[in-house]
């Protein structure tokens, strides 16, 4: 990619805002609410994902910041600027649609200065501006192209460098790269992160793809039926997830439901169907309280260790995904667990063979009973 481009005489960065949640719900006039009571601080210059699974509120969130939806109570504000009363057009804001929306009578440079020429800027300066543009996301030499011509990734591109025209302070983008296939998302999700990097303006990204929110976010809200359940980078989310929905949501997990016998310290003991099972707790546990036990695929091995969580499986099926083997078990009360391991090219553990497994009590995390994901591997008291 290019250098970025010098962009009304400013300066060769553009600046992000922060973007402010406080008190925001939106219910719809049908008495739907779509986002309960919320405050979300999404600072300036960062890279923020929300995601969550259809019909949360994520979008919602996105049209309240860009001025398509009015919260019904709350208020948003844009660098510390109420924006309530302010339409799409008045905020420092631009949204990238599923869709794209390129006009496909226009040649790309074209499209990518459209929304300069309401505001005055001759021909000559819009053409100028539209090829820094391109050269910034990395199509210097599509310029007269009509958009038919251009592949799936570099529409996408196009349509980013349309929304970056106008200067935005915050960039908001719906899900764009959902229409694209596997590895060309894959490479998009790289071309979106520098391009945020390279320019300094607020990404606000909503998708329900752990993947994409994992890989390119500064920090990431996990969201449900419209609660923001957990805000923390890409990390903390993944390792110390604070909500059952969270944990369950974000990666593939095995999960132990039983009742909190013991806690001391850090550690807490849940008894499940499955024996007596130890792991971290976040405080928010007492004893007789009915808690989850969360615990990854690849924290899992065969094989008894000592101190370490364990108890007897049923191995039905092993797949090969190139540098790592999945392993499916189920227990003696017919809950399915999966297990991950990296794949040494040595001799596996044959199907249908009953074996010991075990993870370490600090490599889980228990937390209070509630709402899974549907996408966890559910590990019910049968």
């Amino acid at each position: 990619m290019g250098a970025v481009p010098i962009l009304s005489g400013q300066n060769p960065e553009m600046h992000g805002k922060d973007v402010c949640l406080k008190g925001v719900s939106i219910t719809y006039p049908n008495g739907f609410t779509a986002v309960k009571p919320t405050d979300l601080t999404i600072r300036a210059g960062e890279f923020f994902s929300i995601l969550g699974p259809s019909g949360c509120g994520k979008t919602t969130i996105l049209r309240a910041v860009s001025g398509f939806v009015e919260p019904s109570a709350g208020k948003v504000l844009i660098g510390g600027e109420d924006q309530r009363g302010i339409g799409p057009n008045g905020r420092p804001t631009a949204l990238i649609f599923q869709n794209l929306a390129l006009f496909p009578l226009m040649p790309v440079w074209e499209n990518v200065a459209f929304g300069l020429e309401a505001r005055g800027i001759s021909r000559k300066e819009r053409r100028a501006r539209a090829h820094d543009l391109l050269e910034l996301v990395a199509l210097p030499d599509q310029a007269e192209k009509m958009p038919g011509e251009l592949s799936g990734g570099q529409r996408q591109r196009v349509a980013i460098a349309r929304a970056l025209a106008v200067e935005p302070a915050v960039l908001l983008l719906d899900e764009p790269l959902s229409a694209l296939d596997l590895k060309l998302r894959q490479h998009m999700r790289t071309e979106l992160r520098a391009i945020q990097q390279k320019t300094g303006v607020t990404f606000i990204y909503i998708t329900h793809d752990q993947g994409e929110a994992l890989t390119m976010s500064d920090r990431i809200a996990v969201m449900n039926d419209g609660v923001i359940e957990q805000v923390g980078t890409a990390d903390e989310i993944y390792s110390d997830p604070q909500s059952a929905f969270a944990a369950s949501f974000v990666g593939e997990v095995n999960m132990f439901r039983g009742r909190i016998t013991a806690i001391e310290d850090a550690m807490a003991r849940i008894e499940t169907p499955h024996g007596v099972l130890h792991g971290r707790h976040n405080g928010a546990l007492t004893c007789g309280d009915d808690a989850i036990l969360f615990v990854r695929p690849e924290q899992m091995r065969f094989g008894p260790d000592a101190g370490a969580n364990r108890f007897s499986v049923t191995l039905e099926r092993r797949s090969l995904e190139g540098a790592f083997l999945t392993f499916e078990t189920r227990t003696q009360t017919g809950a399915r667990i999966v297990i991950h391991q990296t794949n040494t090219g040595l001799a596996s553990h044959p199907v249908d063979q009953t074996l010991q497994v075990s993870f370490a009590p600090e490599t889980a995390v228990v937390l209070p009973d509630g709402p899974v994901a549907s996408t966890g591997s559910e590990m019910a008291a049968q």
